[in-house]
């Protein structure tokens, strides 16, 4: 995990409570984490009252429930687990903010196995090629569909 303040690693990690619905995690390197600590200037103010949301606007955060099995993001960080599959659509900012945090990134961009046999890459571009003419026949893209096939036999071929 980074630091938030800099391009260092995250040493330490911090949680502050600033109210009995509102907490703040910080992720910081040494040097940073020991500013925070050392300064009071640093550190988060308290958050203004929450006022109620009166438009579409979902809220953020903490307050974010899912509408299918009730799990709020809060209760996800302290047990480490999400409740159902639709938990992903619901926090998606807020674990895709988590997975930059840990990793850098939001995308997977690692190597692929060394035994990994070359059949296995050729199924997963077969699968893409069968979806792909699957939607052009269905959108009555006659020749785009041929040529799909010719190179989905080819495939089997080789």
């Amino acid at each position: 995990m980074k630091c938030q303040k800099c391009p260092n690693a995250a040493a330490l990690h911090i949680t502050e409570i600033l109210t009995e619905d509102h907490v703040e995690e910080l992720h910081l390197c040494e040097v940073c984490g020991h500013k925070y600590l050392a300064e009071p200037n640093l550190k988060p103010a308290k958050p203004a009252p929450v006022t109620p949301v009166l438009d579409s606007e979902e809220p953020t955060g903490i307050q974010h429930e899912c509408d299918m099995c009730g799990i709020k993001f809060v209760d996800f960080r302290n047990l480490g687990r999400l409740g159902c599959p639709h938990d992903y659509d619901v926090f998606r900012e807020d674990l895709l903010q988590l997975l930059e945090n840990i990793h850098g990134e939001t995308r997977h961009s690692g190597k692929v196995p060394r035994r990994l046999p070359q059949n296995k890459q050729s199924q997963n571009e077969l699968m893409s090629l069968r979806k792909q003419l699957q939607a052009a026949v269905k959108s009555e893209a006659y020749e785009e569909a041929v040529r799909l096939r010719d190179k989905i036999r080819q495939l089997e071929e080789g």
